[in-house]
């Protein structure tokens, strides 16, 4: 199985071997700083991985730990590669590059989403349609640049190592048309074609369910093939996001999917119903002009 190469994970896996060999060495970072005429807080942003650090910083760090050798050389190659840019990096004006870093790199993802379809499973006209009414300030330009990175992630999903994607849709992100009867129409259809992937698990959390874990909001949990890579859940917002990364974080959003999942109904199921909706959509059981009463 061939790695995923992206510059986000691999500044992560950097950042925490380089803290791992600070403390092995019992330096502080204080320490490290004043040697390195920066600042403590540029040494714990390289360590926690927000931040990128030269092969320079890496080879002086790691003479400071008494770090030689072969296990110096690989780390000043992962510094490398880490400032290599990500195929998203041109629209990193209309995107949270390292969200699309890390999902480029992870092997699994689990995701519950309330409002719409995750970006992984839209069609270009849907999510055209979706962009255009979240952010009507954006230009025809930001609008397709965005839709366009959109399609691209998609390749995740079919290529030679797919990632495995499991995604629980709350019953209101297919009763609500965006894009109109025909663009939703067709959304539901490329949903019942993606679900035949065997990397791909869908369910509906119906509306009878009634009050739920994910209650809360929206959510998705990254996993990673190297056991040196935590997991990250991803909260996403109007400003771009929430990445969260603390052990115990995890282990509750881990909590909550698994009642998620285990409230919807199973995925043959939610497939069916997709596919009913697709013929007989929600939208078409009340006139628009209906009065809500």
């Amino acid at each position: 199985m061939s790695e995923r190469r992206s510059p986000t994970i691999r500044r992560r896996r950097l950042g925490a071997e380089l803290r791992r060999q600070r403390e092995a060495a019992g330096v502080t970072i204080e320490t490290v700083a004043e040697q390195l005429e920066c600042s403590a807080s540029k040494i714990s942003r390289i360590e926690t991985g927000h931040t990128t650090a030269t092969p320079r910083d890496v080879r002086d760090m790691l003479r400071i730990y008494g770090v030689v050798g072969a296990e110096s050389d690989e780390l000043v190659q992962i510094a490398r590669e880490a400032r290599q840019k990500g195929w998203w990096h041109p629209y990193s004006t209309v995107l949270v590059g390292a969200y699309v870093g890390l999902e480029a790199a992870a092997s699994s993802i689990r995701a519950y989403e309330q409002q719409v379809v995750p970006g992984l499973l839209e069609t270009e006209e849907y999510a055209g349609a979706m962009i255009r009414a979240a952010r009507p300030d954006f230009t025809a330009e930001q609008v397709e640049q965005r839709v366009r990175v959109r399609l691209g992630r998609q390749s995740l999903l079919t290529q030679d190592d797919p990632v495995d994607l499991w995604v629980v849709l709350d019953e209101a992100v297919l009763s609500r048309p965006v894009g109109g009867d025909a663009v939703m129409r067709g959304q539901l259809k490329r949903l019942v074609e993606i679900a035949e992937l065997p990397n791909v698990t869908l369910q509906v959390l119906p509306f009878e369910v009634g009050a739920h874990a994910g209650m809360d909001g929206t959510f998705t949990i990254l996993s990673f093939p190297e056991p040196s890579d935590p997991d990250v859940v991803y909260a996403e917002n109007a400003t771009g996001g929430l990445f969260l990364e603390k052990s115990d974080e995890l282990q509750k959003y881990s909590f909550i999917f698994d009642h998620i999942r285990a409230a919807a109904i199973r995925p043959e199921e939610s497939i069916a119903h997709i596919a009913k909706l697709a013929e007989e959509p929600l939208w078409k059981w009340r006139p628009r002009s209906s009065p809500w009463t």
